[in-house]
């Protein structure tokens, strides 16, 4: 008899065989399928796609974590120019804890006549200048509140990374590299932040060290790099080095990385250009004086008595850092460990009122641009933010969702579906920059006119202007709510403001697009 004369359903028969007999007398790593053969592969089956059913049929819509249906759907529609309003009220527990109200004005404010945003519905610049105070000899003033923060190319893709630079372009926003250097995707016209980490990726010798001469040469060539930032730790694995295996690098990545080809890249914990605070502050002053740029750190915040160090040397030195970004523990696209991203550093909300405190005690706050980065790219967020201090606020996840990413949750296994974070060509081809990025700067656009308008409604001209009591926060299971001032025990400075004409006026503004 012929292979061809054979019934279908005996080669399904003898496929199972196959499958049990290698279950029970071959494989001996699950113990599952050992036991119940062939059935037990369903068992694997439904829980590699568990997330996606929870997601999308099992839990609600204020249910999810990092982002729940509700936040993702309002990026969504913002970033298409889509109906994002909700209709029959609110869907959220208003009681619930940490549940944030905005105190509006009897009377809003209102913009007169020529207003800068009677012009344009989303013009919202930080109110502070970058190295201003250090007389850096070419100070920033952010064009937008609202950033995008640092996630390297090998992190996400090339399309991604494209597709961001392009839309900061188009918002007047600024890019942060984050720590994987400078590729050509972060150079399609966006102002830039130079992130540098532990590895000093783009700008190291042979050896892994820092190169200053690297940096210099870096910074002359490329002109809208207009901020460096150096990164001390970060929300997702604060106090932990990273690894970039082997597999990961390719030829292109070994050259803007300026790293080898086929050996895993390790990025250590610590920085070997500096010790301690005063070398940090020392490194800051040297690359501020050798690119004349403003140059700050980020970090996520745990103990504060090195940061009081920092604070008591910038007093006795009149030097130190021109921005401070601070991570909150929340995590974001870095991949870490659990023990990491769920327990090492404090959530946004403490970290930043811990390390506010300790400039404002010494009155260094107006010497300082603070950057909040961590789950605030949403306004009544942003308002918490602005009225505890924040100066500007950078998001990640939140421009990832704008540009497509739909949450997957895989960012750490190359097999992103929605191709942002993934080398993998062919998911990557799923990405179109021209119109991701036109996605990407109407979010940054929808954002800031909200803003606007929460802001406006608080009887402000600029989000600047808020304070700790204008904000309530449900504080405790009674459901009791408090204003910022007595939740975290302390007033925010006043930021030198005298009008968004102003703003738009100043010569250091970026985002060069929205001055014409």
């Amino acid at each position: 008899m012929a292979l061809s004369d054979i019934s279908w359903w005996i080669w399904v028969i003898l496929f199972l065989l196959i499958v049990a007999i290698r279950d029970v007398f071959v494989q001996k790593k699950h113990t599952i399928s050992h036991n119940f053969p062939i059935v037990g592969h369903l068992r694997f089956l439904l829980e590699s796609i568990g997330p996606e059913m929870r997601q999308y049929f099992v839990a609600n819509n204020r249910e999810e974590l990092p982002f729940n249906r509700i936040e993702r759907g309002w990026i969504y529609a913002s970033a298409k120019k889509e109906n994002n309003y909700e209709g029959f009220g609110t869907d959220r527990d208003i009681y619930a804890n940490q549940h944030v109200f905005v105190n509006n004005a009897m009377l809003p404010y209102k913009p007169k006549e020529n207003h800068p945003n009677l012009i344009d519905k989303t013009f919202l610049p930080c109110a502070k200048i970058m190295g201003a105070y250090n007389n850096r000899r070419r100070p920033f003033r952010p064009a937008s509140v609202i950033n995008v923060s640092a996630m390297s190319f090998g992190s996400l893709s090339a399309k991604a990374m494209e597709s961001l630079n392009k839309g900061v372009k188009i918002a007047g926003a600024y890019h942060n590299t984050g720590e994987g250097g400078l590729s050509p995707y972060h150079s399609n016209g966006g102002d830039i932040i130079f992130q540098i980490g532990t590895g000093y990726f783009g700008i190291r010798d042979d050896d892994g060290n820092f190169s200053m001469d690297k940096l210099v040469a870096l910074v002359e060539a490329n002109p809208f790099v207009k901020a460096i930032e150096i990164k001390l730790s970060q929300g997702a694995k604060p106090g932990k080095g990273g690894v970039l295996p082997a597999a990961k690098i390719t030829e292109e990545i070994s050259k803007i990385r300026h790293v080898p080809l086929g050996r895993d890249v390790i990025s250590p914990p610590n920085h070997s250009a500096f010790k301690d605070i005063p070398g940090l502050i020392e490194f800051i002053e040297k690359i501020a004086q050798l690119t004349g740029l403003p140059v700050g750190v980020k970090a996520a915040i745990g103990k504060i008595e090195q940061w009081e160090e920092l604070a008591d040397l910038m007093i006795a030195t009149g030097k130190g850092p021109d921005f401070i970004t601070i991570d909150g523990g929340e995590g974001g696209t870095g991949a870490a460990p659990p023990s990491f991203a769920d327990h090492v550093s404090l959530p946004w909300v403490y970290g930043f009122s811990d390390l506010y405190k300790v400039f404002l005690k010494r009155k260094l706050t107006e010497r300082i641009v603070f950057i909040g980065s961590g789950r605030l790219g949403f306004p009544a967020k942003a308002a918490m933010a602005f009225s505890m201090g924040a100066d500007c606020i950078n998001v990640a996840r939140e421009a990832m969702l704008s540009i497509g990413c739909i949450q997957a949750q895989v960012c750490h296994t190359n097999r992103c579906p929605s191709g942002v974070a993934t080398q993998n060509k062919w998911l990557q081809n799923g990405i179109d920059p021209t119109l991701k990025s036109e996605r990407l700067a109407q979010y940054f656009k929808t954002f800031s006119k909200e803003f606007i308008e929460v802001t406006h409604a608080a009887g402000y001209e600029h989000p600047c202007q808020f304070t700790m009591r204008d904000i309530n926060i449900n504080v405790d299971d009674k459901n009791l709510t408090s204003k910022l001032h007595k939740t975290y025990k302390y007033e925010k400075s006043p930021v030198a403001f005298t009008s968004m004409q102003d703003l738009k006026d100043c010569p250091h503004l970026g985002g060069k697009t929205l001055q014409s």
